[in-house]
């Protein structure tokens, strides 16, 4: 019955049914314990059905849902009353109850929680602020619940991911309540508990159907945590509390105890990549390789794990140690026949992040890894090992380059056997051998890969047109990029490229209109539905949105690199309203990795008009390049200032970076442009955009900055000094504010290197050098002090500013050339960084086109010659 009230409502709205209304308001007021759970049951269907008509009632809801709350003794009304609350959320605010909330789900925790819980869940996503007050208490509550092995695992995990989400949203808070201690207190023995006897942790289980990816489990949560932390947090602070509980964890004898520890390190390796590259590295290497000779395979398969992931986020630092750890990985090979399959994954991980950033390093290590590799793809009846050899072949490609040629038949006919078998168990993998001749084509040069492109973009075709599957055609499209940019001039026809673009444009298409259909039918079914809730169906990571985001990714380079060739599709979509029609919607997409690699492609489309227009330039093709920066710039700049995730941000900022650097002076046609450019990039670094939480200083917040300043020498490149002016003297101070010693380390580097490249800037465009002298008197001081800095890419970059300044202002600091030579005389004498040296001889040129005659040249070549010695 409550269910046809429900659909009822839909239609004949309460003020219409005054019925209703009445029968609500007695049964949730009744004396009678089961008419409560009735009416409330009535009233959570009625309100979930239809909740914007019941806004003039709210208040009496609110009310009413008060007293329900300390009704400890009828679960069954909590139960109803929370569910209410939860569709209500959104449009109303509920501050006041949610002390009452926490009580009211403690006493429903045993029985229907996990529903429940979902009321925190609106609360972070529509009511942040109303939940700050209350932080400590929901913390500690989720904290009670996920630390409760009676409990279920999925009530575990959603109260361990409501933490991470709040750390996420309000970082700064938990660190100012003291709340991080009591955290780390309570995951911790999570993270180390050892699994039931008998049981194994899903990623530790050794069947050879299945890799251990379970991971809706309590544990994977709460490195999930650890992880938003190291994403959110400033490092110094994260570090001096999270150190003693790894410690602890490595000091003893239990062997969760040690994996627990090693999982910490490797999820900290992404967040907190500068701090551990200049101060722990190497600490923690020695722990992970310690670790790597373990007697239990569950303490090995973690410390592969965490090499794997310091390979991956702490280069090039982490490469230096080859000659340790290159040893220890070939050890692992050597018995790839008696290592189960979760094992062996782990160890193809760690070998392909540490081997592809070697670069020729892995030159002596190269006979060992393919006669390996090839022994596998050749000789092991083991599927997974096959398709893990041909990944990792891949990765030693990336690394080897031209120095594979040697290797190149025998692998390029494994490939071919891969790529058309009919052997249903290599077929579900096909995508991975794309993926590695994807890599050759970038790596092995055209002259020997050039031969072979037109088969494989056919093959791939071929494939594609042959099996359904998002994979393949993920890799297929990666491949397609490649083959352009490892030879634009490939011996592949039109009628080819045509048919590669169709048939991206096509998959997507289809599925854009799908998801559109989706998205209307989740909507109009259900009319309480909320954008978040059908974001999170779309945020779950797989093959599909993978698809999607490559797909992106290759029509943006295809386009660029194919140019005239791929006009016909730009001009379609210009003449139809707005822009390319799945691009509208992949700009919205709920996953930000889709979003961030459709505003790439936008920038890349950019590119690819202002290259056609530069090879023909006519007025309709400079007619079309203007109308696409006017499409495209303003939507980059909204997103800066709206967009919710960093990473997207930042993704934004870099494209609009590489746009800018291309099409120069065209991007600044619009009159308003530069100032709304310079505006946004001030808000950047003032932290005023909404992905921005006030006063954060974790490294990715950094990174943002980072990304946003890069853009400063940039503007003063493609407009006039004069003109640019007014806004450099608006953001110079914010960069300068960074080169102060109380910075990081990154701040410093980041600060000196973007002055210097903005008085490199200055040097080539109209009344450069007048503004460079007019700054002269600002830069002067911080660059000499970044000389005496103890950090070596801080000095190297101090020098490189040094040298734009005397180049871009020229004659106006001759004054100042007698000190600049004492500070590069002085710094020559004692410097043993061959980068800094390089830049003070760069700097000495500089010096010397500028203002010749007064350079002792003599005395300087001395120098220049005397140093150069240790270079060469």
């Amino acid at each position: 019955l409550s269910q046809l009230c429900a659909v009822m409502v839909k239609h004949e709205t309460p003020d219409r049914w005054p019925a209703l209304l009445q029968l609500l308001n007695q049964s949730t007021k009744s004396g009678n314990p089961h008419d409560r759970q009735v009416g409330l049951l009535l009233l959570n269907k009625v309100v979930e059905s239809n909740p914007e008509p019941f806004k003039p009632h709210y208040k009496q809801l609110l009310q009413l849902f008060s007293n329900v709350l300390q009704e400890h003794d009828n679960p069954v009304a909590l139960y109803y009353c929370i569910l209410t609350i939860t569709a209500i959320t959104v449009y109303t605010g509920t501050e006041e109850m949610v002390r009452c909330l926490i009580v009211a789900l403690r006493n429903l925790v045993k029985t229907q929680a996990s529903e429940a819980m979902e009321v925190l869940n609106e609360l972070m996503e529509s009511e942040v602020s109303i939940i700050v007050p209350h932080l400590a208490d929901i913390i500690r509550f989720c904290l009670e619940v996920g630390s409760d092995t009676s409990l279920s695992d999925t009530l575990r995990v959603k109260a361990f991911s409501c933490i991470a989400f709040l750390i996420k949203l309000k970082s700064k808070t938990v660190l100012k309540q003291k709340l991080l201690n009591p955290i780390l207190h309570s995951i911790f023995p999570v993270l180390t508990a050892a699994p039931p006897p008998g049981q194994q942790d899903p990623e530790d289980k050794e069947d050879d159907e299945e890799d251990g990816t379970d991971n809706d489990n309590p544990k994977h949560s709460v490195t999930q945590i650890i992880d938003t932390m190291a994403l959110h947090m400033p490092p110094e602070k994260l570090f001096q509390q999270l150190m003693p509980f790894t410690q602890e964890c490595f000091s003893s004898d239990d062997s969760y105890k040690k994996k627990g520890g090693l999982l910490c390190l490797a999820v900290l390796a992404e967040g907190c990549a500068d701090h551990i590259r200049t101060k722990m590295l190497s600490t923690m290497l020695q722990t992970v390789c310690r670790n790597l000779s373990d007697s239990d395979q569950v303490v090995r398969s973690a410390a592969l794990f965490a090499l794997g992931q310091f390979s991956e986020h702490l280069q090039p630092e982490v490469s230096k140690y080859c000659s340790e750890l290159m040893p220890l990985l070939l050890g692992y090979l050597s018995s790839l026949s008696d290592m189960k399959v979760g094992h062996v994954t782990k160890a193809f991980y760690a070998l392909e992040n540490f081997m592809e950033n070697l670069g020729e390093d892995i030159e002596p290590y190269l006979p060992t890894l393919m006669d390996t590799m090839l022994s596998a793809l050749n000789n092991t009846d083991n599927m997974k090992i096959k398709v893990l050899s041909v990944s990792a072949i891949g990765a030693i490609a990336n690394a080897a380059k031209d120095l594979l040629v040697p290797y190149f038949p025998p692998v390029i006919e494994s490939l071919k056997g891969f790529l058309t078998s009919q052997d249903e168990r290599l077929i579900s993998s096909v995508y991975l051998p794309s993926d590695t001749l994807s890599v050759l084509a970038r790596t092995i040069g055209k002259d020997v890969f050039g031969p072979l492109a037109a088969e494989c973009v056919r093959l791939g075709l071929n494939l594609t047109d042959a099996i359904d599957d998002p994979d393949l055609r993920r890799c297929t499209f990666v491949t397609y990029i490649l083959l352009f940019l490892s030879d634009p001039g490939c011996q592949i026809s039109d009628k080819d490229i045509v048919q590669q673009i169709n048939c991206i444009f096509q998959e997507n298409h289809d599925e854009t209109e799908e998801e559109e259909e989706l998205l209307d039918e989740t909507l109009e079914e259900d009319s309480e539905t909320n954008i978040h809730d059908v974001a999170g169906y779309f945020s779950v990571e797989n093959s599909f949105i993978d698809e999607k985001e490559d797909a992106c990714v290759a029509l943006g380079e295809i386009a660029f690199n194919t140019g005239a060739a791929f006009q016909p599709f730009m001009d379609l979509r210009i003449d139809l309203f707005g822009f390319v029609k799945c691009f509208l919607f992949f700009l919205q997409f709920p996953h930000e990795d889709v979003r961030t690699a459709a505003f790439g492609a936008m920038g890349q489309f950019c590119r690819a008009q202002h290259k056609v227009w530069k090879e023909n330039p006519t007025e309709a093709n400079h007619q079309a390049l203007l109308k696409l920066l006017d499409i495209v710039l303003p939507c980059f700049l909204e997103t800066v200032r709206t967009e919710s995730e960093r990473q997207v941000v930042m993704g934004v900022l870099e494209s609009m970076n590489n746009v800018i650097k291309s099409c120069k002076e065209e991007a600044f046609k619009s009159p308003t442009r530069l100032k709304e450019i310079s505006t946004v990039i001030r808000d950047v670094l003032k932290k005023k955009t909404v992905c921005q939480d006030g006063d954060d200083e974790a490294e990715y917040d950094a990174m943002l900055q980072e990304f946003a300043g890069e853009g400063i020498p940039l503007l003063a490149a493609s407009v006039g000094a004069d003109s640019f002016a007014p806004f450099l003297n608006d953001l110079l101070p914010l960069i300068m504010s960074k080169a102060k010693s109380s910075c990081t380390v990154a701040e410093r580097s980041f600060s000196l290197g973007t002055i210097g490249e903005i008085l490199q800037a200055l040097t080539n465009v109209p009344g450069g050098q007048g503004l460079a002298g007019r700054l002269s008197n600002r830069l002067f001081p911080v660059l000499v002090s970044g000389i005496r800095d103890g950090d070596a890419e801080v000095r190297n970059n101090s020098v490189f500013g040094l040298g734009c300044l005397a180049e871009a202002a020229g004659p106006i600091v001759a004054s100042d050339y007698p000190t600049m030579l004492s500070i590069f005389s002085n710094l020559l004498s004692k410097e043993n960084d061959l980068r800094v040296i390089d830049n003070v001889c760069a700097a000495l040129c500089r010096m010397i086109m500028a203002n010749v005659n007064i350079v002792p040249l003599e005395q300087v070549s001395h120098i220049n010659h005397g140093k150069s010695i240790k270079l060469y």
